[in-house]
């Protein structure tokens, strides 16, 4: 039975390499049909870049010095009426002593390594992704203790909340966000003189507040899955309702809806890529910005997909531990 079981894994983990390799071909030879170039050697250009920066004279006159130290010099250009000095990097001096120059003239070079756009779209999106599920936690456990209140105020308030927001696409909320509440209130703010909100705020309340809807719903199941008796058995010592939510119902009910928050922030860290059509450069807009000028959309797209397989993956692996962490206490 053992010999048979473990023929039986073996058989299908290979199967499953033939399929992997068979899709692995069928996009090979499909590339091969419409003559395309893979052209994978272009692609870290686009993760860390180098830049030569130039310093240029500002006066006209003469070289007057240059005098080394180490890896700095210092470079003096002589005019009729004034001179100036410039500490230039030694290995990329573009001048010598007597030459004379005038304004504009490259005195020296040096070489700048800087992040590229994909590795700039990546940041933002973890910038921009962090920011929102923070606040979609604090709005969603506000709007799911609402939504299990008795108090019919605050009851119906979370509810039109929630039916609301989960009833209406992300993409027009992130539409009404930048180009109905930004607008107003970014006039309003230039009436009285103060400096106009960015693009990114409204992006990120637009995941926050879509994110915080569906965290709600997922801390009221959470509460409501809790037995009715570990309520009143806190009531009964003494407890007020902060209190038995705070240290009875809500740590209990945090071991069952940690699973569906994962995949709610999974979602969100793909949703953010909704983000570009307000021009935020997150990393969907950035590999299209990139598409556009290297005309290489099988790459750039592929590394695309690998860069969210990789925030989410990372997320679902931190939740996991998480949850062992937890039922180790």
């Amino acid at each position: 039975m053992h010999r048979r079981s473990k023929a039986y894994y073996t058989f299908w983990k290979a199967a499953f390499v033939g399929i992997m390799g068979m899709l692995i071909f069928l996009l090979w030879y499909a590339t091969n049909e419409v003559d395309y170039v893979w052209r994978w050697y272009r692609v870290p250009q686009y993760f860390i870049s180098t830049q030569d920066i130039e310093i240029r004279a500002e006066i006209e006159g003469e070289v007057e010095s240059i005098a080394r130290h180490k890896k700095k010099a210092a470079l003096t250009v002589a005019g009729d009426t004034e001179t100036e000095t410039y500490e230039v990097p030694a290995d990329g001096i573009r001048v010598y002593e007597g030459d004379f120059i005038f304004p504009g003239d490259v005195l020296a070079t040096y070489e700048v390594t800087r992040p590229g756009i994909l590795l700039q779209g990546l940041w933002l999106t973890l910038k921009v992704s962090f920011i929102a599920i923070i606040f979609g936690i604090l709005i969603g456990l506000f709007a799911g203790l609402a939504r299990v209140s008795d108090n019919p105020c605050l009851k119906w308030l979370s509810i039109t909340y929630i039916e609301f927001i989960r009833g209406s696409p992300l993409l027009v909320q992130i539409y009404l966000w930048y180009f109905v509440f930004g607008t107003i209130i970014n006039n309003l703010l230039s009436r009285h003189g103060i400096p106009p909100i960015s693009s990114i705020w409204y992006g990120v309340a637009s995941l926050a507040i879509f994110a915080g809807a569906y965290v709600a719903e997922i801390v009221r199941a959470g509460i409501q899955s809790i037995h009715r008796g570990q309520t009143e058995a806190s009531r009964s010592l003494g407890m007020n309702y902060i209190q038995s939510m705070t240290h009875v119902i809500l740590p209990q009910a945090m071991l069952r809806i940690l699973p569906p928050l994962a995949g709610q922030f999974i979602s969100l860290i793909k949703d953010s890529s909704l983000l570009g059509i307000i021009a935020i450069r997150e990393l969907t807009k950035a590999t299209r910005e990139v598409v556009t000028t290297s005309l290489q959309p099988y790459e750039l797209w592929f590394v695309c997909a690998l860069l969210y397989l990789m925030l989410t993956f990372s997320l679902s692996m931190f939740v996991q531990y998480l949850e062992r962490r937890t039922l180790i206490q």
